[in-house]
């Protein structure tokens, strides 16, 4: 008996990935010094691999900043 399975791998786009940062940090979960592969404790493993490939894709190492991914935090007010 064989059962036919389909692969569930979401497509993590840079935006996707840097709100996913986002949201950790903001939450106080991660900070934005540690490095970008901090985050795969955060993202199923099956689907870091998509994360990797996008990264690598837009020239972000996991060595990286956390604060490297996400860019500067905009404040409401001052």
């Amino acid at each position: 008996m064989s059962v036919n399975t389909v692969p569930s791998i979401n497509y993590y786009s840079l935006d996707v990935i840097q709100d996913e940062a986002r949201q950790l940090v903001q939450r106080g979960i991660v900070s934005r010094q540690q490095p970008i592969y901090t985050l795969c404790q955060y993202i199923p493993a099956r689907e870091w691999v998509c994360v990797e490939c996008e990264l690598e894709k837009c020239d972000f190492l996991l060595r990286d900043r956390i604060g490297d991914l996400i860019g500067r935090e905009e404040w409401d007010n001052d």
